[in-house]
């Protein structure tokens, strides 16, 4: 997931509040308020992470970044910490942990503590004055979206997890599905021409969303919804996962190695289907749209289709010009719930749709630099900088957040990536395909 910032010019942006800070790091309280303390602490796979972990790493970003450059004098609640918590080896090479659901200690009350801790110690330091030339408002910044980023994270490993338990427990009581049928797919016709893409503004935006730079598109056709659970039903009673013709090949060598017959999460009880959600054991609703689907699977349901995945420019060219709405994570239903009117076309939650576009460089592109000099410049280009850069391999573009996805995290230049064969997101498809001339 994504890290750093492109901001070069942190004198321009304001250090959040204390009540931004206090409202943000109170969500992923709220967000945990529902799991035991059991829940908190296992690990159901090597890419998720216990909520504990999550707890004490978001809490160790701003000790680490923000406290220690600028706490006067800094003293680390507990030194161990620096390193259990932290993504980044003593080298400064990222290291995802997958025995991290095997720190039993300390408690989870501990680690409550240490986030109320740095809490109290970052709630002095923003209320006050502030200097000049300083790079702790571009630092609180990034610690607020990277702790909206593991918001996120803590919903779908949580989901995993519960997926795991054979008494299938419910996170929430159920909230508002929607019921109603899917709308009617239409395609929609986009021009070709020479696209703008990449963040523009003064706003908060990754490094890897810059340079904005010109792009020249074919004339193409995106379609008006998300393929549906209903649609993609269709595919597998077609023979969809028996047909190597639609596959590429290290994806079917990926379906034959895993066995795979179905999105992750459905359940098949007597001749219907079931779906594990957030809310529990569902009946699958024909007229949502699917979720937790591959790359490999998306890219074999478009060929299924007669169509395609679009690329990320092709995406953004069209969801530019739509307003930021949908089914974010403050509605808290935690599912996809197809509009019952579509006035437009919904770009935006729901499901991370999968882009055909590789994940790398935008043409100018370089890692995110301090510009100041000194330690605190070392520290950012050392543990924070190159976050990004180094991700930039064997991965593909999902644009537009999902329904766990904070609706303040997303914009059109918003680049999500997870390898071709990730499942456990809240991944779905959108198809596209070349402008059809009706001459």
């Amino acid at each position: 997931m994504t890290l750093a910032p492109v901001r070069r010019n942190p004198q321009v942006m304001p250090a959040p509040s204390a009540l931004k800070y206090a409202g943000i790091r109170e969500r992923t309280m709220a967000l945990i308020a529902p799991l035991s303390m059991e829940d908190c602490c296992v690990q159901s796979m090597p890419d998720a992470s216990p909520v504990k972990w999550h707890l004490g790493h978001t809490t160790w970003f701003f000790e680490t970044f923000v406290l220690e450059p600028y706490e006067v004098p800094f003293k680390p609640f507990h030194e161990a910490f620096r390193a259990m918590f932290s993504s980044y080896n003593g080298h400064g090479v990222t290291h995802p942990d997958p025995k991290r659901g095997l720190f039993t200690r300390p408690p989870l009350s501990m680690i409550l503590d240490y986030r109320r801790n740095v809490d109290q110690r970052m709630h002095r330091l923003l209320n006050l004055p502030p200097k000049k030339d300083e790079m702790l408002p571009m630092l609180a910044v990034l610690g607020l979206n990277h702790e909206q980023q593991h918001q996120e994270l803590i919903l779908t490993d949580i989901k995993h997890l519960l997926s795991q338990n054979p008494l299938k427990p419910c996170y929430q009581m159920s909230g508002m599905q929607s019921t109603s049928p899917a709308t009617t797919l239409k395609w929609h016709d986009f021009e070709e021409g020479i696209r703008e893409i990449g963040h523009a503004g003064e706003g908060f935006c990754y490094d890897n969303e810059s340079p904005r730079h010109k792009e020249y598109l074919q004339p193409y056709q995106l379609a008006s919804r998300l393929v549906t659970n209903g649609d993609y039903l269709c595919f597998i009673e077609a023979g969809g996962y028996e047909d190597p013709t639609l596959w590429l090949s290290e994806g079917w060598d990926w379906l034959q190695a895993n066995q795979y017959s179905h999105p992750l999460y459905w359940l098949r009880e007597g001749a219907e289907w079931q779906e594990f959600t957030l809310n529990g054991v569902l009946p699958l609703h024909p007229g949502q749209p699917v979720i937790h689907v591959s790359y490999y699977e998306a890219d074999a349901y478009a060929r299924w289709a007669g169509a395609r995945l679009p690329t990320e420019a092709e995406w953004e060219g069209a969801a530019s010009r739509q307003r930021i709405d949908g089914n974010f994570a403050e509605k808290g239903n935690f599912h996809p719930a197809m509009p019952e009117i579509a006035e437009w076309v919904q770009f935006y939650g729901d499901a991370w749709e999968w882009t055909q576009s590789s994940y790398s460089a935008y043409p100018g592109y370089s890692p995110a630099k301090a510009n100041t000099e000194g330690p605190i410049s070392a520290v950012w280009d050392k543990a924070v900088g190159e976050y990004n850069s180094r991700s930039m391999v064997n991965q593909y573009v999902l644009r537009g957040g999902s329904c766990v996805t904070p609706r303040e995290r997303i914009r059109s230049s918003f680049r999500n990536f997870f390898p071709a064969g990730t499942r456990w997101q809240f991944s779905g498809i959108r198809l596209a395909r070349d402008h059809v001339s009706s001459d």
